[in-house]
């Protein structure tokens, strides 16, 4: 039995056309897989809303920093919360800003963050629980933030040269 010349026009075109079809099919139903799930709210709402009107001009709005001018938070918070002086730093930034050179993730930022301490301390612990858990994902053993950790650092004010200093005696500790 004689084949014919898989080169000319019309040869294997059965297996084109499905082929084609499976394609066209799968790139019909693809976005309607893409768009199918609904975005998962943050469990910081509340933290979310504060965060997009005081941090993210700097941070960007889903925490991954902007080169040269901020880092991003999407790690190292949710590493401080789960120590007590890591906590500390959180509280402690928030209240106090923090400026001066840092390294975060093999990257160089020299910035002047400022204090938020004119914000109340359940919208600070609000906060820093969106950038722990719905930005940097902690553990689920991880305990949220609290409004009277937030109060008991207010009571004992620092520059944010000394907030900086702190993170460099913390990140030694933590072995990062």
């Amino acid at each position: 039995m004689r084949r014919g010349n898989p080169r000319a026009p019309g040869a294997g075109s059965a297996a084109l056309r499905r082929l084609l079809r499976f394609i066209a099919s799968f790139l019909c139903v693809a976005p309607l897989l893409c768009f199918a799930a609904e975005p998962v709210p943050p469990r910081y709402s509340g933290g979310a809303a504060s965060f997009q009107a005081n941090c993210a001009v700097c941070h960007g709005a889903k925490g991954a920093g902007q080169p040269s001018l901020a880092p991003p938070l999407l790690a190292y918070p949710a590493r401080y919360a789960a120590n007590p002086e890591g906590r500390r730093q959180l509280t402690m930034t928030v209240l106090n800003g923090m400026f001066g050179g840092i390294d975060v993730e093999q990257k160089h930022y020299d910035f002047k963050m400022p204090d938020f301490a004119h914000l109340d301390d359940v919208t600070l612990a609000e906060v820093l629980n969106f950038v722990v858990f719905d930005l940097a994902h902690a553990a689920k053993d991880t305990q949220p933030l609290t409004a009277q950790e937030i109060a008991a650092e207010r009571s004992h004010p620092v520059d944010g040269a000394a907030v900086r200093e702190h993170r460099t005696k913390l990140l030694s500790a933590l072995g990062l």
